[in-house]
């Protein structure tokens, strides 16, 4: 006797698989709705995605990662002002730095700088406040024609004293994100090493009188709210130091 063959019999719907993908797919859908039901839109986080996208299509880098985020993560503690803007009462300064600032003042008048630099003081010392404008190109920290000219004309003030200098660069708050310099450390910092150079390759400055320090932008003059006192923010300043003695060092106008 032949066997014969017999159909399973066909009741239709859909196949398993298909009931097991969707169900997996409503599972996830209702995830990713309960996660944006719970998430904020985080302004900073969004700024710095923003610039990390526009680093990778420009090709100029990201920050650089450190453990637990990245540079922009790190919390800066506030700092005191190095003095420009504080309300220093002018009598109360050491009669030291008192002297140092009208010296100062006169050979900035006699040069005729006064529309290129600014001169003020405070316990440490007395310096001269140059502006990034006349010094670099915005985000460089290579010196133009007019801050070589500045500078030179600064020689006599620099080489009048013995007391130490210190160089101090500054910038605005604007991020600073290239593979140059990552932040805007790297760049006052650079800005005040190529001062530095120039004084000690061109003017002769003795180097063991010099010093080299950027501060970003934490330590501003007046806050970054405006183009304008950004501006009045990026600087460079030489700061001529009162030693612990209060004594102003070998001045050649002494011996004239």
């Amino acid at each position: 006797m032949s066997k014969r063959g017999f159909k399973k019999k066909d009741n239709g719907g859909s196949p398993s698989w298909l009931t097991t993908y969707s169900d997996l797919m409503s599972l996830l859908l209702t995830f990713f709705i309960l996660l944006f039901s719970m998430s904020t839109v985080d302004a900073k986080k969004f700024k710095d995605i923003a610039y990390s996208l526009q680093s990778v299509l420009t090709g100029l880098g990201g920050p650089y990662p450190i453990e637990g985020g990245t540079i922009n993560d790190i919390e800066i503690p506030n700092v005191e002002h190095i003095g420009e803007d504080d309300e220093i009462d002018f009598e109360s300064l050491p009669e030291e730095v008192q002297e140092m600032y009208g010296r100062v003042v006169d050979y900035i008048g006699d040069n005729e700088l006064e529309a290129k630099v600014t001169v003020n003081a405070n316990r440490r010392g007395v310096f001269v406040d140059i502006k990034e404008a006349i010094l670099f190109e915005p985000g460089k920290a290579e010196l133009k024609e007019s801050g070589l000219q500045v500078l030179k004309r600064l020689e006599g003030l620099v080489n009048d004293f013995d007391n130490e200098l210190v160089i101090e660069g500054h910038t605005d708050d604007v991020p600073m994100n290239s593979r140059q310099y990552p932040s805007n450390w790297e760049l006052s910092t650079a800005r005040a090493v190529t001062v530095v150079r120039y004084l000690i390759d061109e003017e002769n400055v003795a180097p063991n009188r010099l010093s080299a320090v950027g501060y970003g932008e934490y330590r501003p003059i007046v806050p970054n709210d405006s183009a304008a006192n950004r501006s009045t923010n990026r600087r460079v300043n030489i700061l001529i130091i009162i030693n612990g003695e209060g004594e102003i060092n070998g001045s050649t106008n002494d011996s004239q």
